[in-house]
């Protein structure tokens, strides 16, 4: 007999905390920075982020709720992902504050920014990696009934990379290097990626 905990998502889990996104996890951390149509600077993390294609390659974040950055990346077409590392932790955890509009999160944070070179967007100086996009699609995402629900995915082409020369070794970006820390599922889990959880695994030929 199957024992296992089951539940139907539109009736509820049934538990202390939702079970989902500490099923799905650690997720990378879209620390995504953007600028309005009138300039105001924004910077927030989204813990639904990822990479989906490789040429052109497209990152993408969901918004749920229309918050800034998602009218900014539709206003001017631009955002830059920037990574969120072990030792920028304190400066992203008050990036993530409910704030008025007009707050510049760069300063909240005590952030220094860096000019991005083919996008408006600042970047987070401090972050090994960040990457500047041009909005590919917005995709406001429907139930499977088609009922059109208050999340947004962003999706934007990489047209510019900077990484840290620290980060390379032989020409091979080191993931562990940068110490990258990850959202995990209860209400302040994160985690980082270490060099003693690294293990290799080639795909069969």
């Amino acid at each position: 007999m199957d024992n296992r905990y089951f539940y139907e998502p539109h009736k509820g889990h049934g538990l202390a905390h939702d079970p989902l996104n500490a099923i799905v996890a650690p997720r990378p951390i879209g620390w995504v920075s953007t600028v309005s149509a009138a300039g105001q600077r924004n910077l927030a993390p989204y813990s639904f982020f990822n990479l989906f294609n490789y040429r052109p390659p497209i990152i993408g974040f969901s918004s749920v709720t229309a918050k800034d950055s998602l009218a900014n990346a539709r206003a001017t077409g631009e955002f830059v992902w920037n990574l969120a590392t072990f030792d920028l932790k304190d400066q992203l955890n008050r990036t993530s504050a409910t704030v008025d509009p007009g707050t510049d999160e760069f300063e909240l944070a005590d952030l220094a920014s860096a000019p991005s070179r083919l996008v408006g967007p600042d970047r987070v100086a401090a972050s090994p990696v960040s990457f500047e996009c041009k909005v590919s699609d917005i995709v406001q995402l429907r139930s499977s009934g088609g009922t059109a629900l208050e999340a947004w995915l962003v999706l934007g082409e990489v047209v510019g990379v900077h990484i840290d020369p620290a980060m390379l070794q032989d020409g091979i970006y080191i993931t562990e290097r940068a110490r990258p820390i990850m959202r995990g599922g209860g209400p302040a889990d994160y985690f980082e990626a270490l060099p003693e959880s690294k293990f290799l695994m080639r795909r069969p030929d």
